[in-house]
Order: structure tokens, then sequence, then C-alpha cells
């Protein structure tokens, strides 16, 4: 961590902005979300940026073959959406370095049916906090659930290792932190409360 210093990093060639790239855990698998909360506003071109620089971070960081990619959207045909994502999905459409998967709504993001979700930052920050907050609500309900009464708390027993293992699931702690993509070097953004386990993962 460095005080009071400036990091200067420089941008690879060719893209012109860099993004954040948050893993986040989906039914089937964790998947990558980017921009994440680094450009409020991107034209197409950058948002087929980030498909690219998200598809590569997929293979080459977490093994995933041929990941797929998709766009955020309100719809799943070609013509919904905002002109800018009219036309980032038609880009998208022809890049030959991706597996495009077409656009994605909201509510089918978290079954991690694709690899990696492209968006603008600050679609990409709403869905992130949203997400953040929704695990916190469900681990909360759950937690007191359990804590209901003596059959309830004989149930938690019994069930012990599969909350475990869904509470880790849905630890941010256990990813920690979010790359920088774009950029020749290597940069991981952390939260602002981030704990030594946080830190430690990122």
């Amino acid at each position: 961590l460095l005080t009071g210093a400036t990091l200067i990093v420089k941008r690879l060639n060719g893209v012109k902005r860099a993004a954040i790239g948050t893993v986040i855990p989906g039914k089937e698998k964790a998947w990558l979300l980017l921009d994440s909360g680094a450009n409020v506003e991107c034209p197409a071109d950058m948002l087929n940026c980030f498909a690219t620089m998200g598809s590569v971070y997929m293979e080459k960081t977490m093994g995933r073959k041929a990941p797929s990619v998709a766009l955020v959207n309100n719809g799943a045909e070609e013509s919904k959406g905002t002109e800018i994502y009219v036309a980032a999905h038609q880009l998208m459409k022809q890049n030959p370095a991706i597996q495009f998967a077409g656009n994605i709504e909201p509510r089918d993001i978290l079954r991690g049916e694709v690899d990696v979700v492209v968006c603008d930052g600050f679609t990409g920050n709403v869905i992130l906090k949203l997400t953040e907050g929704w695990a916190k609500f469900f681990s909360g309900e759950l937690k007191a659930l359990f804590k209901k009464n003596v059959g309830t708390m004989l149930a938690a027993l019994l069930v012990k290792g599969g909350i475990a293992s869904f509470k880790a699931k849905l630890d941010a702690d256990e990813y920690g932190g979010a790359p920088l993509l774009g950029v020749n070097g290597v940069v991981t953004k952390a939260h602002g409360s981030s704990n030594a386990k946080a830190i430690k993962n990122a």
C-alpha cells in the first residue's frame, strides 16, 4: 500500500481506458463483471475492448477455455438498450477474439452461465453493490432463521458444513480485490473497509 505517493501505470497499446474487473460467485461458476466502476460512461468501442480484456483475463488467469462473454442489457434482443449498447452488441458480435453470447438481463447474471459480463462502470458498480447487499441480507436472514428456536438450531447443526460452504461462496473477502485490466502492470483495487484476509486474497 502506498501512502502519500502517486502510482503511475501506463495503459496497454490499443486500450483507451482501463476497467475494473470483479470476480463474483454464481450458481454455475464465478464470473467476471467489468467495468465495475472505473468508467461511468463508455462508448461502444470501449465496451467491445472490455469484452476482449475480460475474455483474455478469464482464460489466462481463471483457466477458462473459450470464455463466453455477454453484454448487460434490458432485453435479450439485439435491438434492446441505448444506441451505445445496440452498437456495442454489433461490435461484440463481430469480434473474433471473443465467444459472444449476446445480451444478458440482470436477473440472469447470478446464474453464472457466462464467464464475462460487460457494461459501463456506472451500471457495473450498481450491479456490484446490489449483489454485495443481497449477499449480506441473505446471510443475515439465514442466520436469524436458524436462531429462531431450538428446532431450527438443531437443524443448523445438521447442515453446518453446507452453511459454512455457502457463506464462503458469498464472502467478498475470499476474492479480496479486483484487477485493473488494460494497464501495463499489476494493479489490484481493494475495498476501503478490507480486512487482512481480503488484502491477502487480493
